[in-house]
């Protein structure tokens, strides 16, 4: 399943929230070195109860609007 994903990093708050046909996900992490990253699979992995290896950044790895694939 493929998702498109807005990335917030540095917010105070972590969550992921539905918002029309995408997913906003916030995290406390920096976009430094892949931090923010590392923080939107974890979240993501955490939403949609699977592993942290069955989420694929496919685009948007420099990109706070990116493509995400879910393996179930």
């Amino acid at each position: 399943m493929k998702i498109s994903v807005k990335a917030i990093p540095n917010s105070k708050t972590e969550e992921v929230v539905k918002e029309g046909d995408r997913f906003l996900v916030r995290v406390k992490e920096s976009a430094k070195e892949g931090r923010a990253n590392r923080a939107v699979v974890r979240l993501l992995a955490e939403h949609f109860k699977v592993a942290q290896g069955s989420i694929i950044i496919v685009s948007g790895l420099k990109n706070k609007n990116k493509i995400v694939d879910i393996l179930r």
